[in-house]
């Protein structure tokens, strides 16, 4: 029975991620466009979640800041995530719904992009995020689950909504993890080329 349980685990994994492919693939395509621009123009990326999606954005940064799977010069990029010291400050001075919101609006610029992990889209402090990222007219790029609660309902026209269609967090995780690949791997070939051709010259583009 448990062997059983297990083996399904695996195939309803990759199930979603197969019938995701044709719905993700153009908002993907979009959020790499999104950061790219971020990025080459000088900005940065600030990465933010809860839980497994502060983990998350944390490895995002370790694929930017560091390398995804080709050299290249590290990428402007930070976790509002990682700082326990300045997490635990802000909650117990302030407000726990302004842990990420007042680091956004001591380190974000406009031309940066927020980057948001979720399953569900409705904590507080990644709602109040939001709001201080368009405050600093950061662009957006949310995950979320299929229906993306509060913080879909807070995204311009501007930004990009990544909406795994599942709503077990799990699912919705495992999914992300994907994305999260393919938007370092999207940057490496905008920024380096693919294989066998020419890298992008992002000073002097075609």
């Amino acid at each position: 029975m448990l062997l059983q349980r297990i083996q399904q685990q695996f195939i309803d994994s990759a199930d979603l991620k197969y019938q995701s492919a044709p719905v993700l693939a153009p908002v993907v395509e979009a959020a790499v466009s999104a950061l790219l621009a971020g990025l080459t123009g000088g900005g940065k990326v600030l990465a933010c979640g809860n839980g497994a999606g502060a983990a998350l954005a944390q490895q995002f940064v370790v694929h930017i800041l560091g390398r995804h799977e080709r050299d290249r010069p590290g990428l402007a990029a930070l976790s509002l995530s990682a700082d326990a010291a300045v997490l635990t400050g802000i909650a117990n001075d302030f407000d726990g719904r302004q842990v990420f919101a007042r680091q956004i609006h001591a380190l974000g610029l406009a031309g940066d992009v927020l980057l948001v992990f979720s399953t569900d889209g409705q904590a507080g402090n990644l709602v109040a995020a939001i709001e201080a990222a368009h405050e600093r007219e950061m662009t957006v790029v949310a995950l979320t689950g299929a229906r993306g609660g509060r913080v879909a309902a807070l995204l311009r026209d501007t930004d990009v909504h990544i909406g795994i269609p599942h709503e077990q967090a799990s699912r919705v995780l495992e999914v992300q993890l994907l994305v999260l690949h393919c938007l370092a791997d999207g940057l490496d070939a905008q920024l380096l080329g693919l294989p066998d051709s020419t890298p992008i010259d992002t000073e002097n583009p075609a």
